[in-house]
């Protein structure tokens, strides 16, 4: 009987972690019906390069994280909190629901790589469906951004490389018995996208921007 060498898998490799991920399921057995048919919002995640007097590590300027070209600015008041009592002047709810500008997000970056800066927020309407295309932008340097859902799970329907296809990528969804999770991963020079049930306050943040 002839033996055959497994072939190890390079701890680096994005394409093995994409598949390995994709075989993943919650053995549900539910239905959760066409993704088309609510409204699909999508995020860019990466870094950029601010203006910063004060550092002189980056002669003048520092690496910032941001979201749809938002880096998020420090409240002194917890936004949740803000949100409860309703006190005015902690956030703004113009944060944007899709990139300013649409490119080639896995491939050369923009040429001007600063962002804008505030304490803004996206509001979604109470047991709304939230429908997010988590995706990686190739700025500065590979992450996988780590994007964890405060207060409740969401549910993981697909995950691809490069950039998503709104056309064509849904095709390939598990609808049935899909992960579900309150964190997860959007692999280097690729795309996750999550479904959830806006039923408890909460924020969706990247736990390393």
């Amino acid at each position: 009987m002839s033996k055959t060498m497994l072939r190890s898998v390079e701890f680096s490799s994005t394409s093995a972690l994409v598949k390995a991920m994709a075989t993943l399921s919650s053995g549900f057995g539910m239905w959760f019906g066409n993704i088309l048919s609510s409204l699909v919002h999508i995020v860019n995640l990466g870094l950029g390069i601010n203006p910063c007097p004060s550092c002189k590590a980056g002669n003048g300027s520092r690496v910032v994280a941001n979201i749809n070209n938002v880096t998020f600015v420090m409240p002194t008041t917890t936004l949740l909190q803000a949100h409860c009592f309703k006190t005015s002047g902690d956030f703004t709810t113009d944060f944007p629901a899709n990139p300013p500008f649409v490119y080639n997000y896995t491939d050369t970056p923009s040429a001007n790589l600063g962002t804008t800066g505030g304490t803004k927020v996206y509001k979604l309407p109470y047991n709304a469906t939230g429908q997010v295309v988590l995706q990686y932008t190739s700025v500065i340097s590979p992450e996988n951004h780590p994007i964890h859902l405060h207060g409740f799970n969401f549910f993981v329907f697909g995950r691809g490389l490069r950039n998503f296809n709104q056309k064509k990528d849904p095709k390939n969804f598990n609808l049935v018995d899909p992960v579900e999770r309150n964190t997860v991963g959007v692999p280097s020079g690729g795309w996750t996208f999550i479904r959830f049930r806006a039923d408890n306050p909460g924020t969706l943040e990247c736990v390393t921007l």
